[in-house]
């Protein structure tokens, strides 16, 4: 992934559904990274994974069909699954990084692997949260949160990218502020 060009597509998007258009404080951002690993973890604890191969059987139709069939496949599939919450991560980070003009060259999965190959979900997702808050650089928080879950996805065979790119997908159509939330 082109974490670069991905963050500018994720800042276009939040900015285009009125989620940028007041300014808030870093720490509201980081907590909305904060709110997508507790709900990672939920789906956790309700063993909810994204079925994949559905999915994709449902994309042959759905290219074919629009945007309101992808909708539909995606909120039946992948939507509120671990998969999902774990693109939300990076999502958030990606959006962050762009609201701040934090470049996220060089950001990999890389020796993190070796860290986190026997964490569980929660333990990756404690990871995670203890990053965010650490008083360090916000660079770094970003950085070492994306890092930590691409290194645990590639680990446990998550097509992070996949899952990555559909959600983006997803929150382009989504309506302005999903709802009406607040921030």
């Amino acid at each position: 992934m082109n974490f670069d060009k991905l963050s500018q597509e994720a800042f276009a998007t939040a900015k285009a559904h009125g989620w940028h258009d007041i300014e808030l404080p870093d720490e509201t951002y980081l907590m909305l990274i904060i709110t997508e690993i507790a709900e990672a973890v939920q789906a956790d604890r309700k063993d909810m994974h994204a079925d994949t191969a559905r999915f994709k059987e449902c994309m042959a139709a759905i290219e074919r069909t629009g945007d309101d069939w992808f909708m539909t496949a995606f909120a039946e599939h992948i939507d509120g699954t671990v998969e999902c919450e774990l693109a939300d991560i990076i999502i958030r980070c990606l959006d962050l990084a762009a609201l701040c003009g934090v470049s996220l060259d060089g950001v990999t999965e890389g020796t993190q692997t070796f860290h986190v190959r026997d964490y569980s979900l929660a333990r990756l997702c404690y990871a995670l949260c203890c990053h965010v808050t650490a008083i360090i650089p916000l660079r770094c928080k970003i950085a070492d949160v994306m890092a930590y879950t691409l290194a645990w996805c590639s680990f446990n065979s998550i097509d992070i990218d996949f899952f990555v790119e559909q959600k983006m997908r997803y929150n382009k159509l989504r309506d302005w502020k999903h709802g009406n939330k607040k921030y």
